[in-house]
């Protein structure tokens, strides 16, 4: 049977800093896929996890500061492609990577990432993603072992191939993000990706040159021990996921492991940083 989703249409004014701070409330309440656009989001979450009092605890719906309004329809999992194409825009980063869906045009670029995201997260819309991307540019990544921790849609995962890693494993928990990994995988025609279904339990023993975490604060916190036994020497750590505010308390925890922080970036109040190993 296929799967019910509840598409919710909110309208965002101003839309900044109010949209990222609805996809996180949002994130924590269970939905699992947000397009932006230029009016606000469209999230998407399954029917069989929401409830009419969901958003009752969505502390920007009712803040002063912004004002949002949304609208809410059913989509089946078989009308998904329709409903993401409507919204789904192609973007660019740095004038060198373009990151766009099959029907758009290519821009020709240097690197140029396809996928199709269903119901899956990290279209490099959001701005973790797009750092992230940034961060991938500046690295030298020729036969370096990747971990893409948290894959989403494969995106950082696939870039970091185009870019010369090899090899490279890529995880995530949620049944969809793995099943749209092997998809976009496929599709970007790439020889030397791993997916896993699955969460840090499979990094036992496990060794990388490169990994990269776009997960959210409390996880990175959780795992940060982990992640750290598993990068080589002189390695590089690269996480995002979360706001300014708490680069202390992420910094704190990565330097008991003797982490050095190199480089931050910053857009719209999200962070990306880059980590080398001593």
């Amino acid at each position: 049977m296929d799967n019910i989703y509840i598409e919710y249409k909110f309208t965002v004014t101003p839309k900044e800093p109010a949209t990222e701070i609805l996809i996180a409330e949002l994130g924590n309440v269970g939905f699992e896929s947000f397009v932006e656009n230029e009016n606000g989001l469209t999230a998407y979450i399954q029917k069989d996890n929401w409830n009419d009092a969901l958003l009752e605890g969505i502390f920007i719906l009712n803040s002063d500061e912004f004002s949002i309004a949304y609208t809410q329809h059913e989509v089946a999992q078989t009308n998904w492609n329709a409903a993401w194409e409507e919204n789904f825009e192609a973007i660019e980063v740095d004038n060198m990577v373009s990151i766009r869906a099959p029907f758009h045009e290519n821009p020709n670029l240097k690197y140029d990432i396809v996928i199709e995201p269903k119901m899956s997260f990290g279209t490099g819309h959001h701005e973790t993603t797009h750092m992230m991307v940034q961060h991938l540019l500046q690295l030298e990544l020729e036969n370096k072992k990747v971990l893409d921790m948290g894959c989403g849609t494969g995106i950082l995962a696939i870039f970091a191939e185009m870019r010369g890693a090899k090899p490279t494993d890529a995880i995530d928990i949620d049944n969809w993000c793995y099943l749209n990994s092997i998809e976009n995988v496929a599709r970007n025609n790439c020889e030397h990706i791993s997916v896993f279904e699955g969460d840090s339990t499979l990094l036992t023993d496990k060794k990388y040159d490169v990994i990269i975490a776009n997960i959210n604060r409390n996880i990175l916190l959780m795992d940060m021990e982990i992640y750290t036994n598993c990068l080589n020497e002189n390695g590089v750590l690269l996480l995002s996921g979360f706001y300014k505010e708490d680069i202390t308390m992420i910094d704190a925890e990565v330097s008991k492991y003797q982490l050095k922080l190199e480089i931050t970036l910053e857009r719209n109040n999200w962070v990306a940083l880059k980590y080398n190993k001593l």
